[in-house]
């Protein structure tokens, strides 16, 4: 399928191109956006006159509401000791959110349509993981388990256990990638037939964004999970 023509083409001709400086856009507007927001909540002054919302629907007021239903959420999934993991887990989920809300407007560059930023996301999920399993096992124990419970099959089981961990990345990748590019290719032949009629297909494509985006972060939420959860022996020693 060919590449439309979007608002960057006269400046950018390379369509990965033009989708790699929008992510970058919008990565940029994000930190600003969140540098904007917590400036609020820099003293304990400031965060008790926040404690109560505003009357009145606010930017400051729709992210505390965001931030409270999120951290429900993964405190269901992480529980309330995994919140240090807040920060990356809703950066992750807002940055393709909105990557896929915004490939949605009209000559607008598609971002997660591209395997290369899909694949940067992933790779940080990845090492992430495998970061705070080395920190919270510590290295040798940690990649010790990759070799399973029996030492005499670790040469059976450590090739299955790395494989599976690339993998993630792989479908991390392509679960994103394929799911978006096909929404964005059932709208475009839809568009390009009747444009009235494309409009229930906008609301199921803002639908498949959420959808993308919460299963994104919830995979990143196992994969964290796994990686820092210890033996059920382990825990009953402690």
């Amino acid at each position: 399928m060919a590449d439309h023509f979007t608002y960057l083409t006269p400046f950018i001709t390379k369509p990965e191109m033009q989708k790699f400086v929008t992510a970058l856009a919008l990565a940029g507007g994000l930190v600003v956006l969140g540098t904007k927001l917590t400036s609020r909540l820099k003293t304990k002054e400031a965060i008790q006159e926040n404690i109560v919302p505003e009357e009145k629907l606010s930017l400051f007021g729709f992210f505390d509401f965001f931030v409270e239903s999120f951290l429900a959420f993964q405190d269901s999934v992480l529980g309330r000791e995994g919140r240090k993991h807040a920060p990356l887990l809703m950066s992750v989920f807002l940055f393709v959110l909105l990557a896929n809300l915004i490939g949605l407007i009209p000559g607008i560059p598609a971002i997660t349509t591209t395997v290369w930023i899909n694949v940067g996301m992933a790779f940080v999920v990845f090492f992430y993981y495998h970061w705070q399993g080395m920190k919270e096992h510590g290295v040798w124990p940690y990649l010790k388990h990759f070799g399973g419970p029996v030492w005499w099959l670790a040469w059976f089981i450590a090739p299955i256990e790395i494989f599976g961990n690339l993998l993630r990345v792989f479908t991390l990748n392509l679960r994103l990638y394929w799911n978006i590019n096909a929404d964005h290719i059932v709208l475009g032949i839809i568009t390009d037939m009747a444009q009235i009629g494309a409009f229930p297909l906008y609301v199921l494509g803002t639908f498949v964004s959420f959808m993308q985006a919460f299963v994104f972060t919830l995979l990143t939420m196992v994969y964290i999970l796994l990686a820092t959860q210890h033996e059920e022996g382990h825990d009953e020693h402690h």
